[in-house]
């Protein structure tokens, strides 16, 4: 998309990505990708539902937040979702500050959902499942920089006892082959990113980046997880340069 600028990491992704994808419409083949590493994995033991509360937020990090968003956005019960930055200061949360790896953010998505319909506990086994590899140190794919790690921003005591006992659980069952490196921080500052970034995926799917990093993961969640899947995704509205809805 015109005026955007890419970090070293993801300008390389996407000149590998689309070579690629060259390869793979001549040989009617498609590329490994983000969907060989997804893992089925259980629900969690300790879900909790909050009686008469009709929403609930959450923050998670799992790399680049085109895809993150992406997914939640096809998740029913959501009813917003939006990319931005979690964990450094208001003044450097900005794009081409955040790609330094030197701000203390993470590329973060805030998920408004109604608990009524898709619970906490939900909302992480889809994260750990088909959002991102929850295995990788400050990295996801070709994205590599602490702005790229996995991490989990708690609203509340609740969400923080579901995802350390749902860590646990799946470290226990050796779910994954290696532990989960995934960071767990209480409530910080979350900004939402430059407009540019809102519902990229969906706005680009002929990106060579999405196509090769973001589309599997929302196919991937629509066959593992057909119950909570969206087949319209819930996008955002902007407005004076500034997301809203």
């Amino acid at each position: 998309m015109a005026g955007i600028r890419f970090d070293r990491g993801r300008r390389a992704a996407l000149r590998l990505s689309g070579l690629a994808l060259a390869g793979a419409t001549l040989y009617g083949i498609w590329p490994a990708g983000a969907q060989e590493a997804m893992v089925v994995v259980p629900a969690p033991a300790l879900d909790e539902r909050k009686p008469g509360a009709t929403t609930e937020t959450a923050v998670l990090a799992g790399g680049c937040f085109w895809g993150v968003q992406a997914v939640y956005q096809h998740v029913k019960g959501v009813s917003r979702a939006v990319s931005g930055y979690a964990g450094g200061p208001k003044d450097k949360a900005f794009y081409d500050m955040v790609t330094s790896g030197r701000t203390g953010h993470a590329e973060a998505v805030e998920v408004t959902f109604d608990p009524s319909i898709v619970s906490y506990g939900q909302i992480l086994q889809i994260f750990f499942s088909v959002a991102h590899d929850p295995t990788q140190l400050n990295r996801q794919g070709p994205d590599v920089g602490t702005q790229y790690r996995s991490a989990l921003f708690f609203a509340d005591p609740a969400q923080r006892r579901i995802a350390e006992a749902y860590i646990a659980q799946l470290d226990q069952a050796r779910v994954f082959p290696k532990k989960i490196v995934t960071q767990l921080n209480d409530a910080m500052p979350f900004f939402a990113a430059e407009t540019y970034h809102q519902d990229y995926a969906t706005l680009n799917p002929n990106s060579p980046y999405i196509r090769r990093f973001d589309l599997p993961k929302i196919e991937g969640l629509k066959r593992l997880f057909p119950a909570a899947w969206r087949a319209d995704p819930v996008l955002l509205r902007v407005a004076g340069g500034k997301v809203s809805q």
